[in-house]
């Protein structure tokens, strides 16, 4: 199961064009479910607001998911170039990884 806690995400103005990020190089993250997920390389992410955990960003073009018990879409919660854990938006809800992931990022247009 992932352990999560209700979050409220701080949403990104839509008249401000959103910040993307790429994914420099692929990194695989193990979940403490025990299931394990890749940031492709190259895949590009759009700043969709911020929790207090830090920066939230959504995949462009595609769906990225986590799973547990359950299958959960997944945004990225990144923290001094950092991933430190998961925006579920379906649920409204933090997931937190047990330990940050570096995660080598690059500016996208």
């Amino acid at each position: 199961m992932i352990a999560t806690a209700p979050s409220a995400i701080e949403v990104t103005q839509p008249s401000a064009a959103a910040r993307r990020i790429q994914i420099l190089t692929a990194t695989t993250i193990k979940l403490d479910t025990g299931y394990s997920r890749t940031l492709p390389e190259k895949s590009v992410w759009s700043k969709a607001g911020r929790v207090p955990q830090g920066d939230v960003f959504r995949p462009v073009g595609t769906i990225f998911t986590i799973e547990g018990r359950q299958v959960h879409e997944a945004y990225l919660v990144i923290h001094n170039q950092a991933l430190v854990g998961f925006y579920l938006p379906g649920e409204q809800n933090y997931s937190p990884l047990s330990t940050a992931v570096p995660l080598n990022l690059g500016e996208s247009e």
